[in-house]
C-alpha cells in the first residue's frame, strides 16, 4: 500500500509499504481522510524520535469488527489495560502504550491503518469527512475543560491562532466562556473575528498579568514564557504545545506568583464527535488545502507555512 514515511532524516512516499497486520482486538481501517497536525511537523524535527508512517488525525471506514462498513474516528493511545496506570484509571498514560503515528505504531498517512476496536467511535451520517477529521484535535481542545474550571465571566486568554487555538476558542465559546485569542497571523486573526471570537495581534497585546486562565497553543518553545506574561497571580496556565526544541526559561515567576501549570494532551473522542454533530464547531473555514496521498510530503511542507491552518491528505 502507499504510505507517507519518516525515516529519521526525511519524509517520503513509500508506494509499496507493508500492509498493517491487526493484533487480537484490533481492526483494519481504510483511511478516507487525514489531517496534518503540528505534532507531525515536530516529529520531522526530532520530537519523540519516531520512525514510520506519520499521521494520527483521520476519519476512515472500518473493514471488520462491529463497525465494519461504517465510518469511524479513533482515539490514538493504544493501551495494555493491565499496568498500574491503566488500573488506576489513567489509560492514556499507560506505561506500555503505543500512539498512532507518534510512538511505536504506524499512522494515518497511508491507505490503511490498524487500531484496537475499543478505540473506535462511529461517525454519524450528518458529519462530513471534512468535519470528522477534526475529531482528535477537537477532543484535545475539549480536554482543557476536563482539567481546569472554565466558568463564564473568568478572563481566559488563548495564546496561538493555529488550528488548535482556533478550536479551543470555539469550544470555550460553546461553553459560554468568552476568550481572547492572541496570535501572529493577520489572516487567522481575521478568521477568528468572522467567527465572532475576540482576537488580537501579539504585537498589539498588552499583557497585564490579569488572566485567570491562559491556554497555551503556540506550538513554540517559548509559549510558557509568553503565558507567564498574561496569567494573574494564582492563575492557571494550560500547556498544549509539544515541540522538539527546548528553550531556557526563568521558572521563578511560577513560584513567586503561585501559578498552577497544567499539561494537557488527548481528550474525549466521543464528546468531540457529539460536538461536531451538534454543529457548534466550524471546521470548513479552517481547511487550507487538501492533497492526495501521493503528495503527502508536499502537504507537510504546506502545513508548515505561517498562514496555513489545516492541511488534509486524502488517500
Amino acid at each position: 500500500m502507499k504510505a507517507c514515511v519518516f525515516d529519521g532524516h526525511s519524509v517520503r512516499l513509500d508506494p509499496a509499504h507493508a500492509e498493517p497486520s491487526p493484533a487480537p482486538g484490533e481492526v483494519r481501517i481504510r483511511v478516507d481522510l487525514a489531517g496534518v497536525c503540528r505534532t507531525d511537523l515536530e516529529i520531522v524535527r526530532g520530537y519523540m524520535q519516531f520512525r514510520g508512517v506519520l499521521g494520527h488525525e483521520f476519519v476512515g471506514t472500518a473493514l471488520e469488527g462491529k463497525f465494519a462498513g461504517r465510518r469511524v474516528v479513533g482515539a490514538i493511545n493504544c493501551v495494555c489495560g493491565v499496568c498500574d496506570l491503566c488500573r488506576a484509571g489513567l489509560p492514556t498514560h499507560c506505561r506500555r502504550r503505543t500512539v498512532l503515528g507518534i510512538a511505536g505504531r504506524d499512522g494515518a498517512f497511508a491507505e490503511r491503518l490498524v487500531l484496537p476496536e475499543a478505540n473506535l467511535f462511529a461517525v454519524p451520517d450528518s458529519v462530513a469527512d471534512r468535519q470528522a477529521v477534526f475529531a482528535e484535535l477537537l477532543a484535545a481542545a475539549i480536554q482543557v475543560g476536563k482539567q481546569v474550571p472554565l466558568e463564564p465571566g473568568r478572563k481566559v486568554v488563548v495564546l496561538g491562532d493555529g488550528r488548535l487555538g482556533i478550536l479551543v476558542a470555539q469550544v470555550l465559546r460553546a461553553w459560554r466562556v468568552a476568550p481572547v485569542v492572541v496570535g501572529k497571523s493577520d489572516k487567522k486573526l481575521e478568521l477568528l473575528s468572522t467567527l465572532g471570537i475576540a482576537a488580537i495581534h501579539a504585537e498589539n497585546a498588552r499583557p497585564a498579568h490579569d488572566a485567570a486562565v491562559v491556554i497555551e497553543c503556540t506550538g513554540t518553545a517559548d509559549g510558557l514564557a509568553m503565558a507567564l506574561q498574561f496569567v494573574r497571580p494564582r492563575g492557571t496556565i494550560v500547556l498544549k504545545s509539544t515541540v522538539a526544541d527546548t528553550a531556557g526559561l526563568n521558572l521563578a515567576p511560577i513560584v513567586v506568583d503561585e501559578i498552577t501549570v497544567v499539561g494537557s494532551r488527548c481528550g474525549p473522542m466521543g464528546d468531540a464527535v457529539e460536538m461536531l454533530a451538534g454543529g457548534a464547531i466550524a471546521t470548513e473555514p479552517l481547511v487550507t488545502a487538501e492533497f492526495p496521498l501521493d503528495e503527502a510530503p508536499q502537504a507537510l511542507a504546506a502545513a508548515d507555512e505561517p498562514d496555513a491552518i489545516k492541511v488534509l491528505i486524502r488517500p
